[in-house]
């Protein structure tokens, strides 16, 4: 796991916009496609925007969630709302190069189900990532892997839900799926994330995050989080 300590969560957006348009241009240069799993959150929301004035090989590019809330359409709770505003209204990507999860579903066991095999269908099987964006909770989640949820323990499938956390259940790649990811990307911003920064970067099996395979793995935090967590 590689860190950069950088000045602030603005220049955490702006760098994690430069590192995921060079990712993609070699990915597509590479196999012709760039499939990249974004998160929720208000710096990776500043990421997106940042994202949409790169210089980018949309016609190649296939963006997945990573996580999202069990809410309706157009939310404010759900992620795709402000992936929608931040980036999808900015860039020329298609409809169909968009995979949004199901989480409208009145059956949301077999919802996950599909997501699953539509990311077979996007990404090889079993599917793989090219970037996986990650956030950091004070409570040391990632994704919608948080502490205490069966979710955790789920490793015979790529998605999977949650109970309800923080007044939503949620819909979420799972460990395997998130370890095959060939790049993963961390934006960790705030003092209040240094103690799991931390322990992130101890690989701290404790908490949710640090279960999370390092390998290939990059830290952008700003110089609050990272001052905070003695890195």
């Amino acid at each position: 796991m590689r860190i950069e300590a950088l000045a602030d969560a603005d220049s955490v957006a702006r760098e994690g916009a430069a590192f995921t348009a060079a990712e993609a241009r070699a990915g597509v240069a590479v196999r012709g496609r760039f499939i990249v799993a974004f998160s929720g959150g208000h710096t990776p929301w500043q990421m997106l925007r940042a994202l949409a004035d790169e210089e980018m090989p949309w016609a190649g590019v296939h963006v997945v969630q990573v996580d999202e809330r069990v809410a309706p359409a157009g939310d404010p709770d759900r992620n795709l709302t402000h992936l929608r505003e931040s980036l999808l209204a900015h860039c020329p990507l298609r409809p169909e190069q968009v995979h949004a999860m199901p989480v409208e579903s009145a059956d949301l066991e077999a919802a996950s189900a599909r997501y699953a095999l539509a990311l077979q269908q996007i990404a090889g099987s079993p599917a793989v990532l090219d970037l996986a964006h990650l956030g950091l909770g004070p409570d040391g989640h990632t994704a919608s892997l948080v502490p205490g949820d069966p979710v955790l323990d789920v490793l015979d499938g790529d998605v999977a839900l949650t109970g309800v956390y923080q007044g939503r259940r949620r819909m979420t790649l799972t460990y395997p799926m998130l370890d095959r990811s060939r790049r993963i990307i961390w934006l960790v911003t705030g003092r209040e994330k240094g103690e799991m920064l931390a322990r992130l970067c101890r690989g701290d099996l404790s908490i949710p995050a640090g279960r999370i395979s390092q390998h290939q793995a990059l830290v952008l935090a700003d110089r609050e989080a990272a001052a905070a967590s003695g890195t």
